[in-house]
């Protein structure tokens, strides 16, 4: 779940307020273009620092969003971190060399912030479509029920265990217990599927498990914070707002894949009867963009329409050849994506020498002993499927992520959060979206060394004693 909410400045604009003048519309460019070269400099800085020691390149491309984010370099920054567009170096390089005249800084910083965010989230919904690629419908619907059962476990122990603890512990409030509680619920399936296919775990048992659950994951995601803001604007939750948002779920999922399965002949009838180049890969981002914009308006999310665009296409027999001209998109948007959720973070929240932050660090230790166990132990939850790493299912549904940072956003916004507990659900969505994907290489290596054991021994072994090895 990847939404991106308006946040109030403190002169009463929003993130999608007024445009620049026409006059600045260059200068609004020129601050793109250097946004993106900070971008790509800190995605290939980071993920090649991590890649030479053995982390997930996705890893360094959000530790690289963060020096060069509102954290320490203040390269990129956003309006919702600060109102003031000084703080942007970028905005200041302008002034400098391009003529941005201060009047107009305002106004070309959220410009140029808002052009990077819908790239971003373009970024993300190109990945949920590679990984939609890269996945096995067939398979997703047979790990079905395990992964449905590791999403609900996965909503329900954080949700409840981190509700009540705040409530019983440390004597927050239901309603702001209540929303710290749903955040806890999140997962990133974004980062978790960007380290699952670094992995080549994609197709694996337990990548599809995860896949399906993160993506249920996110639908109910999308319901418990619909349900938590309605209850902290109005005190009440409102049922049928609820109802809607499960009935139009299962209908665009179910739907969409139905439908898409029974006319993909005609996609390819259509792709293979178009002679201009680009036919394949523009007729598929239709449908991709087309799909994202329906789950966009009907209150769900863009990144589901992408996901069920890529499990349409995956059963094609176009799949392998779209999947080759998919691979430089994403490698161009994707990493747009990992770096502006760690150029958002906020990691001055950590430091423990600033008075205001140490209520905050102790409700945040609790928020994360909650958060990885009551994920960890999803992996409980499979049933029927013998042999299976279960402690990787559960540390895939780790990661927090952008969608943990969403609910401070809107928790922010309606102002239901003190100061300490919105710093501890920070603090809990940086460590698990950091700490996730080195956690995901370690459990998944360690059953890869199991495996090579295994036929090692198998190889040393007489024939007539093999079936005992792999017994």
């Amino acid at each position: 779940m990847t939404r991106w909410f308006p946040i109030p400045l403190t002169d009463g604009l929003t993130l999608l307020a007024e445009a620049p003048a026409a006059e600045n519309g260059p200068l609004v460019l020129a601050g793109v273009l250097l946004s993106l070269v900070v971008i790509y400099l800190a995605a290939k800085l980071g993920g090649e620092v991590c890649a030479r020691i053995n982390l997930p390149p996705v890893l360094g491309e959000l530790l690289g969003g963060v020096v060069v984010g509102i954290s320490i370099l203040h390269l990129l920054a956003f309006p919702e971190a600060t109102s003031e567009a000084s703080r942007s170096l970028i905005i200041r390089f302008l002034e400098s060399t391009g003529g941005l005249q201060p009047e107009s800084a305002l106004s070309v910083f959220e410009a140029e912030s808002e052009v990077i965010s819908v790239l971003a989230e373009i970024g993300v919904i190109i990945l949920l479509f590679e990984i939609g690629l890269e996945s096995d419908l067939k398979e997703l619907l047979r790990v079905g029920p395990q992964a449905a059962a590791v999403a609900v476990v996965g909503v329900a122990v954080p949700f409840a265990a981190g509700t009540s603890g705040l409530i019983a512990l440390f004597g927050v409030p239901v309603i702001p217990a209540v929303f710290a509680g749903a955040a806890l619920t999140a997962t990133s399936i974004g980062i978790t599927a960007k380290v699952l296919a670094e992995l080549q775990r994609l197709s694996s048992r337990e990548g599809q498990i995860i896949i399906g659950a993160a993506v249920l994951d996110d639908v109910l995601g999308i319901i418990v914070l619909a349900v938590v803001a309605s209850l902290a604007k109005t005190g009440e939750i409102q049922i049928g707002n609820v109802i809607y948002l499960i009935v139009a779920a299962a209908v665009f999922l179910i739907g969409s894949i139905f439908l898409g399965r029974l006319l993909s002949p005609y996609f390819v009838g259509l792709v293979n009867r178009l002679q201009t180049r680009g036919n394949l890969l523009l007729s598929s981002l239709v449908l991709v963009f087309v799909l994202s914009y329906i789950g966009a308006v009907i209150q769900l999310e863009a990144i589901l329409g992408a996901f069920a665009a890529g499990l349409i296409l995956a059963e094609t027999e176009k799949r392998e050849e779209l999947a080759e001209k998919v691979v430089p998109i994403a490698d161009m948007l994707v990493p747009i994506f990992f770096v502006v959720v760690g150029a958002r973070t906020d990691i001055s929240v950590l430091n423990p020498f600033v008075p205001e932050n140490r209520e905050g660090l102790i409700l945040a230790t609790f928020l994360i002993v909650v958060a990885i166990l009551g994920k960890a132990i999803t992996g409980l939850a499979v049933f029927g499927q013998p042999g299976i790493n279960r402690l990787a299912i559960g540390v895939g549904m780790i990661p927090r992520g952008e969608v943990g940072l969403v609910f401070v956003a809107v928790g922010s916004a309606t102002g239901v959060l003190s100061k300490p507990l919105e710093a501890a659900i920070i603090v809990m969505v940086i460590l698990t979206t950091f700490l996730a994907p080195a956690l995901l290489r370690l459990v998944f290596r360690d059953q890869a060394e199991v495996a090579d054991k295994m036929l090692e021994a198998i190889a040393t072994t007489k024939p007539e004693e093999v079936e005992s090895v792999k017994e």
